[in-house]
């Protein structure tokens, strides 16, 4: 396996990097998420692939990497498979413009993997509690908000979750996976 501190074809990683820990949307839900998303104008719809945030967007030490890897291993080492079920349509609005598909069946895993993910190597303080959610809008007007949340109530998904992934947010913006964690 490549080190974290180095990228494929073995350029090295700049000082500090932003990543984030998730569990991935599979397709055809995540590509129709995502094509929502694009639909409404979210010019991220393209840079974020469908998922549920286990660590927001942290900034690193590259050197670090390795001892990070080492603890998310440990992590999915100690948790199960579970099912996720996503449903409806939920909001973070007034405090945060968002419109969102619930996670319905799966959200008590995802509090425990949160929290398990959020300590050693990666603690850190959340500027918000934790609500474990599929981003389907953000930022964008409050007629579209509207238009989102409405269209989205009818959204129905329910996939197995087999471990977690490691993203990247490169110097275009884009987030991509690095890693990924099995459970057990």
């Amino acid at each position: 396996m490549t080190p974290l501190t180095s990228l494929p074809g073995g350029d090295d990683l700049p000082e500090v990097v932003t990543i984030g820990v998730s569990v991935s949307v599979p397709d055809p839900y995540g590509s129709a998420i995502q094509d929502a998303r694009a639909g409404y104008g979210d010019p991220l719809a393209r840079s974020i692939p469908t998922h549920v945030t286990l660590l927001p967007p942290t900034e690193v030490a590259a050197a670090e990497l390795p001892k990070i890897e080492e603890h998310l291993a440990a992590v999915a080492r100690t948790h199960r498979s579970f099912r996720m079920l996503l449903r409806g349509s939920g909001t973070f609005r007034p405090v945060s413009p968002v419109v969102f598909v619930r996670v319905e069946e799966g959200a008590q895993e995802c509090r425990l993997l949160e929290a398990d993910i959020r300590s050693g190597p990666l603690a850190r303080e959340l500027a918000f509690p934790y609500h474990p959610h599929v981003t389907v809008v953000h930022g964008l007007s409050e007629d579209v908000l509207d238009q989102a949340y409405e269209q989205s109530r009818g959204f129905r998904a329910a996939f197995a979750v087999p471990g977690f992934g490691l993203s990247r947010f490169d110097a275009d913006e884009v987030w991509r996976p690095w890693r990924s964690y099995t459970f057990g």
